[in-house]
């Protein structure tokens, strides 16, 4: 019961700090997290999780899904360089960060 989202465009340190506040809880609670949370990464990460679920239910047949456990993590993705002009002829490079986000469900034991 796994769901992933590669490549998505923000840094993995902002990102593993949505992922830091679900970890751990009930799918219920992290619905509730995730929704009252005024963070960029906060709505992705809802739609991976409802994707988990639903993996859940098509994929492994289970009913009640609302008691599973959520572990989740967040990895370095690619990094999008892109330049700035600068002065004299001059260019500075940009880094744009990407992650890419997983989310287990696991049954309570």
């Amino acid at each position: 019961m796994k769901a992933i989202l590669s490549n998505y465009r923000q840094a993995p340190r902002k990102t593993a700090l949505i992922s830091e506040l679900i970890r751990g809880k009930s799918v219920k609670e992290a619905r509730a997290i995730l929704s009252k949370l005024i963070k960029r990464g906060a709505l992705p990460m809802s739609k991976l999780l409802e994707s988990a679920v639903a993996n859940a239910k098509n994929n492994d047949k289970i009913s009640n899904t609302d008691d599973l456990i959520v572990s989740t993590y967040v990895n370095k993705g690619k990094v999008l360089k892109r330049w700035r002009p600068r002065a004299m002829g001059r260019a500075f490079p940009i880094h744009k960060h990407t992650s890419h986000i997983v989310i287990e469900l696991k049954e309570k034991k």
